[in-house]
């Protein structure tokens, strides 16, 4: 179920590629606590589904470019056999901005913004403009909006993006400074197996850092909520339960009887009895969890997993691709070398069970992740499966739209 070595813990260690592994080992010390959960893979400086608690330090790295990544579910107070699901989605990707880090087609006014235009991190006040264009926008790769069904026939929607182009700058800005740089000047470029950016929290960069990344992920829970209450009015509905959780975040935390910064990148905090939402793929049911108070739990910093995780590379699944300007200077998507996935035959498949598709690539099919039942069993007894969604609606940007801010 899980190993122990030292001061990490891995769950499901024989379905998690060894780069993830000695990743997680470069960015844990001997005061700091380590985790991997069963749906990671290698990223950035620090592995995606790994968490670390950090005696003195807060990690840009483990934190990552999406700053406050995360999902959001709703239950609604509608059963799904009584909503013509084609054309819901059919109106969420015609009113919902996907992709390209463009603006939201509908401006919204938010608190948040103004909470920008007064950040503490007083550089970010230049990025209100942003901000506020691209609030409620999803952005590409694999954040989502769906439409479930639970166990009940009751319609769930799910969503899972981040910060967009605001937390995507606040961490290139940081990533500059930590360099010797200004905010906004263009950082040197490391390489993914490079040592994780790491702030002294008691440093003047690193009081800084906590506040732009507390500031972001502000933002990110707002564009989800502006989300989910777009389509909550495009159902004529009303939520029922709430579920919502950052999962690239950095949280100031008591375990084991001393106090960490726990950054979580790509894992969903689960302390006993809060719930999280799981996506699997586009194609598998997705899962609502709740939190178990265990031994394993303590030794996994209440972490689980956020998603199936990857088991093949967006360029083995879809090939490589090169983005070039046309004539009019819009990036298209060129295919180099084709990959492994027939997306047309994975669109079938989604039409023959019944699922309203909407964008979505290769390098998103349901082959391009391991299966989420099975990686919830290696985290044993630290979670507890509430509700357990089936996929009705999936909208993702389309493969041919260009993301700057996606991770």
């Amino acid at each position: 179920m899980a190993t122990v070595e030292n001061n990490i813990t891995i769950f499901g260690e024989e379905i998690i590629d060894q780069s993830a592994i000695d990743q997680i080992k470069r960015c844990v010390s001997e005061e700091d606590i380590g985790v991997l959960t069963a749906d990671a893979h290698y990223g950035y400086n620090h592995p995606i589904g790994g968490a670390v608690a950090y005696k003195k330090h807060v990690s840009l790295s483990g934190v990552g470019f999406d700053i406050g990544c995360g999902n959001k579910a709703v239950r609604t107070n509608v059963l799904a056999q009584d909503v013509k699901i084609a054309r819901v989605m059919d109106q969420i990707v015609k009113n919902i901005g996907f992709g390209v880090g463009r603006p939201n087609p509908k401006r919204v006014d938010h608190p948040v913004i103004d909470h920008i235009a007064k950040a503490e991190f007083k550089p970010q006040r230049e990025l209100r403009k942003l901000a506020a264009e691209q609030l409620g926008t999803v952005g590409s790769g694999n954040h989502f909006i769906d439409l479930f069904e639970d166990e009940e026939g009751y319609l769930w929607i799910g969503v899972h993006f981040g910060s967009r182009g605001f937390g995507h700058k606040t961490a290139s800005g940081f990533i500059s400074l930590s360099q010797g740089l200004g905010f906004t000047d263009k950082a040197k470029e490391s390489a993914m197996d490079g040592p994780p950016i790491l702030f002294d929290i008691n440093s003047e960069i690193g009081q800084d850092y906590i506040a732009a990344m507390a500031l972001a992920g502000e933002y990110a829970y707002a564009g989800r909520d502006v989300v989910v209450d777009y389509v909550l009015e495009i159902l004529g509905a009303q939520a029922t339960e709430t579920v919502h959780n950052h999962h690239n975040f950095a949280w100031f935390e008591r375990h084991q009887g001393e106090d960490y910064w726990v950054v979580r990148k790509g894992c969903t905090p689960a302390f006993p009895g809060q719930k999280g939402f799981i996506g699997a793929n586009m194609f598998d049911n997705s899962v609502i969890i709740e939190g178990v108070e265990s031994e394993l739990s303590v030794l996994g910093l209440y972490s689980t997993v956020h998603g199936a995780g990857r088991v093949l590379s967006r360029r083995a699944a879809a090939g490589k691709t090169k983005w070039i300007r046309d004539a009019k200077g819009v990036k298209r998507k060129t295919v180099v070398k084709p990959g492994i996935v027939d997306f047309d035959a994975v669109q079938a498949r989604m039409k023959a069970k019944g699922i309203e598709l909407r964008g979505a690539g290769a390098d998103e099919a349901p082959e391009a992740y391991k299966k989420l039942e099975d990686v919830l069993k290696y985290q044993g007894n630290t979670i507890r499966v509430l509700h357990t969604l089936k996929p009705l609606g999936v909208a993702m940007a389309g493969d041919d739209v260009y993301d700057p801010y996606k991770e």
